[in-house]
């Protein structure tokens, strides 16, 4: 390799190469050799070939930066704390994949503490966040109280808090998407699993759900209803409550679910029980996970920017810590709906009636 000066030699070991050394090396100020490697506002006057000389070098030389001498030397650590109801499930991955991202192309670092919704957990973690001196918080799918005393930024957040900006989808929107599909279908017996009450979108979903439903001139029938119990964030949790609406004997010809690992869950409970998807039910579910294109059949959904949102929550927070954005209470996203084929006409009800008592005939007389 060519050497990129004639200047003394420089120790190879990463440990040894600082932005000192580099500088003397290209006979530059350590503060220009700074701002470009960190790209900087001062960065902005450097010249273009001398930037390319210090990247250079720094490869050349593989100089690694000193986290912990720029945080004692400029008093920031470039940390957020990431709160987080479950990091494994398919909505928490995908939005701490977006704040990942972010924060990782503006150099930022962030700590992830896990509350499976324990309001003690919460707290206490919190705190132990802030003595690690993280500079701003984000929040998935958290109930917040009160404030964090830092800006702070939740997503699928819901309570009003002052210093709280929350990052909300238009549920009353995604719920005509949804809704709206399944009436131009034919359906009109259309049974709702509901969300678990821990979970931060679950009141409002269902209260858009309800309000557009009444709109639409739908019925929404306690007996075609059910909640959602538990914390499985696998699709087992939505079995068995499509099983307890079958086994009510209620007849519908659709189903909505809170959530698309309930609605795969729910599939399954259709398919044992003798009914096709979607020629006998058709089902909606509601996230557009990564796993949902690829359900049997695929999943029609509301789509949610799962990546996006956490982008945007990272972006937010990063800019209110900087001083670049002020505090907004609230940004809202739009969601998309996505047709495949877990949805179809409704079947007419003099179908309905000979299917259903085919089906009771068979599984009375399985000797037949």
């Amino acid at each position: 390799m060519t050497p990129l000066t004639k200047g003394k030699p420089i120790p190879r070991n990463s440990d040894k190469v600082t932005l000192k050394t580099i500088a003397e090396h290209l006979g530059l100020t350590a503060g220009t050799v700074s701002a470009a490697l960190n790209n900087s506002p001062a960065a902005q006057s450097i010249p273009q070939h001398t930037k390319n000389r210090i990247i250079a070098a720094a490869q050349e030389l593989n100089y690694r930066p000193n986290f912990f001498a720029r945080t004692l030397r400029l008093k920031r650590t470039y940390t957020i704390g990431v709160i987080a109801e479950e990091i494994g499930d398919a909505y928490g991955a995908m939005v701490i994949s977006g704040i990942e991202e972010y924060l990782r192309r503006h150099n930022f670092f962030f700590l992830t503490v896990i509350h499976r919704h324990d309001p003690k957990l919460l707290q206490t973690y919190s705190q132990m966040l802030l003595t690690r001196g993280v500079e701003g918080f984000i929040t998935t799918d958290t109930s917040l109280k009160e404030a964090l005393t830092l800006p702070t930024v939740a997503v699928a957040g819901h309570a009003r808090i002052e210093g709280v900006t929350n990052i909300v989808l238009d549920h009353k929107r995604a719920a005509r998407l949804a809704l709206e599909h399944l009436k131009e279908l034919g359906h009109e017996d259309i049974a709702f699993i509901k969300g678990q009450t821990i979970s931060s979108d679950s009141a409002d979903r269902w209260s858009a759900i309800c309000e557009v439903a009444q709109e639409l001139h739908l019925r929404v029938r306690p007996e075609l209803t059910v909640q959602l119990e538990g914390t499985d964030s696998t699709p087992a949790i939505g079995y068995p409550f499509a099983k307890q609406l079958l086994a009510r004997k209620h007849p519908f010809t659709a189903l909505f679910a809170y959530n698309d690992i309930s609605a795969i869950g729910s599939i399954w409970a259709i398919t044992e029980a003798g009914l096709r998807v979607p020629e006998d039910i058709s089902v909606v579910g509601f996230d557009d996970i990564p796993g949902a294109a690829y359900a049997n059949p695929g999943l029609t959904t509301v789509r949610q920017p799962l990546v996006k949102m956490g982008q945007i929550a990272a972006q937010t927070v990063v800019d209110q810590i900087e001083g670049r954005a002020g505090y907004v209470a609230e940004i809202a996203i739009e969601p998309e709906f996505v047709v495949r084929e877990s949805t179809g006409p409704a079947p007419s009800r003099h179908l309905r009636t000979v299917a259903g008592g085919a089906r009771h005939a068979q599984q009375s007389h399985p000797s037949d």
